[in-house]
């Protein structure tokens, strides 16, 4: 038998780990469902399957299944009510006809072909079962002028064959992150029978629609009765990305529209009704107080008021909503200080348990009293574990799709600390050591400085920022949790907003004093490195930390990262942008300068690696190439990476090889060993 040889996590070897994505419980219980994306470093694509995990609940283990073979990205598996077969949203070929958009797929759980469903031209979005089983509601992208499927069929045809390139618009909101938004259309919810393929449009002769960031099914809830919706919808004459949500429900028989929460103090989310169908819960934000406020849960009764919840709740609830099978309590996913734990609140309590502990918890399902987790950990991807409601801790894993590749790799320790940051609060650090640690020997220090700022570095397997493959080269890898970040209540989420760069700057420079302070720092070896507001940060600090040699970082790398506050009003986010700095740049440029790093391009001095896409529409890459003109025009040593068929990430397995590869490049050719 030939020896494992065991080796550092490279970036080779991240994208030979197979992905898990979308879990789903069959109605008894007794198997998952979930997606698996294999990439091929080769082919430079992914290609995503269904397996079937069965749960051992109700009778012997199985092993998992793979479900799907003819697809490329078959995604979005939900069971049907019955539990007799699987309807997935993909893009095909079958019989002859290849989808141009994506379709409803519907596989039998005997066995057999997955049949295609639907034929609409626009394509499936996202889609529910109807409680019946005879049908799905589905959201797609539709000209609202065009009546019924073949008219929109034929605008379709019209649209794809033309030959002009241009985008017009006279929306406010026309762009999201890497895509424009379909041209001239809105995200309608539409009812398709299966048996006769027939599809209406449930908001077809009205104005209403779902958000248009969002296309996925936690924005609409169908009745248990199949006869009447709940979906949340942007009530404002001009949709916009910052505006607040109203949640109404339609019944599908009438049309008649009633409202269920329709405040312009607060944004509502998330819908879900209750087991037997007399309630629905959502998510609510009191934005009418703070922009930033922590989403919470509420419970509505169709024709009774709104009744504003109390604002004593800490945590930040994300959705989904899923009820428990009496209808006494709600499961949900919550961040707590840098993990991504799932919870169980009952009704009427202002009290949460954990149900399972993170890591970071990505995914879940409830079918009954049976639960199904996806969650993963700095020391692991994601993994399936599905169990008893009421047995916490105690799930069973469901799968092994990693362990042999990953039984070769060796990961180094993962810890986290805790130093005194700005306004004195204590802030929290992790730290990803080398596989081959030795303290008693100097290692370089690089302060990696997470996106958001609502956002937090965690107790997580990130695959674009894998810290692991940054600590391979023989690095510790820091992460400070600054002020601005999520999971640590709403003073601590709030505290940045008008004064961005400032209270995060004197958090990470807490941080690298601390470790400065261990006796295997090479004080000479220090790098900071950001995407996002990570980027933000490494460019903001170029400009008002001492640069090397009277001060500490040697270099840094500015991935995604704004430079610009006011050329960033190009950003697909620029409604929310000036809730964030105070100020419009129109109205008070000096506030606006005084928290963007182009102001002080005079004092930048540290070499930079600049790296950004030419589809990423949250930054757009002006930032990117201001920045690194900037640098090369005032003889800063600097070096730009820019992909043009990138967003806001890099998703390409070669692409991203080659950005790790030029990231740790960039960090060993300025340290002290080479200067």
């Amino acid at each position: 038998m030939s020896e494992i040889k065991v080796r550092p996590l490279d970036a080779t070897t991240l994208w030979q780990i197979e992905r898990i994505g979308a879990v789903a419980l069959a109605p008894d219980g007794a198997n998952a469902v979930c997606t698996l994306t294999s990439y091929s470093m080769d082919k430079n694509q992914g290609s995503t399957a269904l397996w079937l995990l069965p749960t051992g609940l109700s009778n012997a283990r199985a092993a998992p299944r793979r479900l799907t073979q003819c697809g490329d990205k078959d995604g979005q598996p939900l069971w049907s009510p019955q539990g007799d077969r699987i309807a997935f949203v993909a893009k095909r070929e079958q019989q002859g006809s290849k989808d141009l958009t994506p379709q409803l797929y519907v596989l039998p759980i005997t066995g057999g072909e997955a049949q295609r469903k639907s034929d609409f031209a626009p394509g499936i979005e996202s889609f529910k079962w109807l409680p019946d089983g005879s049908g799905v509601v589905f959201s797609a992208w539709v000209w609202p002028e065009e009546r019924g499927a073949k008219a929109q069929a034929k605008r379709f045809k019209a649209f794809k064959e033309r030959k002009e390139t241009g985008y017009v618009t006279d929306q406010a909101f026309y762009r999201f992150f890497d895509q424009n938004l379909p041209m001239g259309r809105v995200l309608h919810l539409l009812r398709l029978d299966l048996a006769s393929g027939r599809i209406t449009d449930l908001f077809e002769d009205t104005s209403l629609a779902l958000p248009h960031y969002n296309d996925g099914n936690d924005a609409y809830d169908v009745h248990r009765s199949g006869r009447r919706i709940v979906f949340v919808h942007d009530a404002a004459p001009e949709p916009m990305l910052a505006n607040r949500l109203a949640l109404v429900e339609l019944d599908l028989r009438s049309r008649r529209v009633s409202t269920l929460i329709d405040n312009t103090a607060w944004d509502v989310g998330a819908p879900r009704y209750s087991p037997d169908g007399s309630r629905v819960a959502a998510l609510v934000q009191h934005v009418g107080r703070q922009h930033t406020a922590l989403s919470q849960m509420v419970v509505v009764t169709p024709g009774q008021a709104f009744v504003a919840p109390a604002e004593d709740f800490s945590q930040h609830v994300e959705s989904p909503l899923r009820w428990s099978a009496a209808g006494d309590a709600l499961v949900y996913a919550a961040e707590e200080r840098g993990r991504r734990h799932l919870w169980r609140q009952v009704i009427g309590s202002h009290r949460a348990d954990v149900v399972h502990a993170g890591g970071w918890v990505s995914g879940f399902d409830l079918a009954g009293d049976t639960l199904a987790v996806l969650a993963d950990s700095a020391r692991h991807p994601g993994r399936v574990w599905a169990g008893p409601l009421a047995s916490a801790g105690g799930l069973r894993r469901l799968e092994y799709f990693n362990d042999k590749l990953l039984s070769a790799v060796s990961l180094g320790e993962v810890k986290e600390v805790s130093v005194t940051g700005a306004l004195g609060d204590a802030v929290q650090m992790w730290l990803t050591f080398p596989p081959a640690f030795n303290g008693k020997k100097k290692h370089p220090i690089n302060q990696v400085i997470h996106g958001g700022p609502f956002a937090a570095a965690g107790d997580s397997f990130a695959y674009r920022w894998n810290t692991h493959v940054l600590a391979s080269q023989g690095h510790v890898v820091a992460q400070v949790n600054f002020h601005g970040s999520s999971g640590f209540g709403f003073a601590f989420r709030d505290s940045i907003m008008g004064q961005q760069g400032q209270l995060e700057t004197q958090d990470i420079e807490a941080g690298t004093d601390w470790l400065l302070q261990q006796k295997w720092a090479d004080a000479k070896n220090v790098f900071a490195t950001g995407g996002s507001y990570g980027g933000f940060m490494v460019a903001w600090m170029n400009g008002h930390v001492p640069a090397w040699p009277a001060g500490r970082y040697r270099a840094y790398i500015c991935h995604a990262g704004v430079f610009d506050r006011v050329a960033t009003f190009s950003a697909d986010s620029y409604p929310e942008r000036p809730k964030d700095l105070h100020a419009r740049y129109w109205d008070d440029m000096p506030r606006v300068l005084a928290q963007s790093p182009h102001a002080a391009a005079a004092h930048m001095h540290t070499p930079t690696l600049v790296i950004h896409g030419a589809e990423d529409f949250r930054v757009p890459d002006c930032n990117g190439l201001a920045y690194y003109n900037t640098l090369k025009a005032r003889g800063v040593d600097a070096r730009l990476l820019w992909f043009p068929d990138e967003n806001h990430w890099v998703l390409k397995p070669q692409n991203s090889r080659l950005w790790y590869a030029e990231f740790l490049a960039w960090l060993a050719a300025h340290g002290s060993r080479n200067p």
